[in-house]
């Protein structure tokens, strides 16, 4: 098989709940990143053979494959098609998979990848305000569990044994870290500064566990979990431009990674955010890495207790943990978040010298993603 490389990765600041990206249309804020990949790239859009988009809540404004409205809000030719993909918080994770395994096989020779998601616009569980997912056999199966993640960040805080201030301590370092990174700059290289927002809005500065103590739990009267130590409601998009070496050279682009290999995994459903540890043994065994050789581990924050429970199963590094800090400060919108991940590690990998860096996002329903990058010589 063909081997693939990533060439490009922009993104937006990623706004708050109600900030400033929450009067964009989904369509218009994925147009702005898809613009500017093309440009920073050099490239006529119409040498791109697919996009493939993330969005988590398909209703609404994102609704009706928000991928191919995505293209034609870009003003690209409407020869390009586009696709949706939704594996929850991973859709975009998985949408970059998709892309490399389409160029992996043949099939295609430049694809885009990437997602939105503008949860101000289209709230969290709009999706489900019609109905009930799940259906009957999957709640006999599983003695009736709401399939609420925060009541499963609750079971896995209680099974590793974290105790709040753990948490919040975590939380606090999710601040730190991000407030660091905008300062020095490493955040900055691949944002598509807006009119509306020119940062990372969630960032939180001087936020300290006694601060945090000060918030009420979230899903339980005597739970672990609140609004401080867990993802922010967000807005974003973002986009990588995937190709192969031989392509690259053909239409003058420089790679800045390689792809390794990527991984989709089921876990339990209850627990229903373990994955990623399951999925990140996966990812190493098909690249033949070692966890020792990977200098920097993207674990989406989707709950303080994630990426403390992988942490704790995988005995990686914390110090090469969200170095940038993460959701807890930096916001998630759904669709966009594994796109956004990837691109800041990307740029933190080219500002460090860093050979490996891995990816790894929990997701809805129990599945996880989990993608290995090798900086590009």
């Amino acid at each position: 098989m063909r081997e693939v490389v990533i060439v490009e990765a922009v993104r937006t600041p990623v706004g708050k709940r109600k900030g400033g990206l929450s009067t964009w249309h989904p369509a218009d804020l994925s147009a702005v990143v898809l613009t500017a990949l093309a440009e920073r790239a050099g490239i006529d859009p119409g040498v791109v053979d697919d996009v493939v988009w993330g969005c988590v809540s398909q209703v609404g404004d994102q609704s009706s494959n928000i991928g191919r409205y995505a293209v034609l809000a870009a003003g690209w030719p409407e020869s390009i098609p586009g696709t949706t993909v939704n594996r929850a918080c991973g859709s975009s994770q998985q949408a970059l998979d998709f892309a490399a395994q389409a160029v992996m096989s043949g099939q295609q020779d430049v694809v885009v990848a990437g997602g939105v998601e503008v949860m101000s616009r289209v709230p969290l569980g709009a999706a489900r305000a019609s109905g009930m997912p799940y259906g009957p056999k999957v709640l006999e199966r599983y003695d009736g569990f709401s399939f609420n993640q925060g009541i499963s960040a609750e079971k896995i805080a209680q099974k590793w044994g974290f105790s709040r201030t753990r948490l919040d301590e975590f939380a606090a370092l999710s601040h730190e870290r991000a407030a660091a990174a905008q300062d020095s700059g490493a955040l900055s290289a691949r944002l598509v500064r807006m009119d509306t927002l020119t940062a990372d809005e969630g960032v939180r500065r001087g936020t300290t566990v006694d601060i945090l103590a000060g918030l009420k739990p979230a899903f339980t009267a005597d739970g672990v979990i609140h609004a401080g130590n867990s993802s922010q409601i967000s807005d974003g998009a973002a986009a990588l431009l995937v190709t192969t070496p031989e392509k690259a050279r053909e239409l003058g682009l420089t790679p800045l990674v390689r792809y390794r290999a990527g991984v989709v995994t089921g876990a339990d459903p209850v627990l229903m955010l373990t994955g990623p540890i399951p999925a990140t043994e996966m990812v190493l065994r098909k690249a033949g890495v070692a966890l020792a050789d990977v200098e920097v581990f993207e674990v989406n924050e989707a709950f303080a207790p994630v990426p403390l429970a992988w942490l704790a199963e995988t005995g990686a590094d914390p110090d090469l943990l969200n170095p940038l800090g993460g959701a807890i400060a930096l916001g998630h919108p759904l669709g966009a978040s594994g796109a956004v991940l990837m691109t800041r590690m990307i740029q933190h990998m080219r500002d460090n010298g860093i050979r490996y860096g891995l990816q790894t996002m929990c997701e809805g329903g129990g599945t996880a993603n989990a993608t290995l990058v090798e900086l590009a010589d």
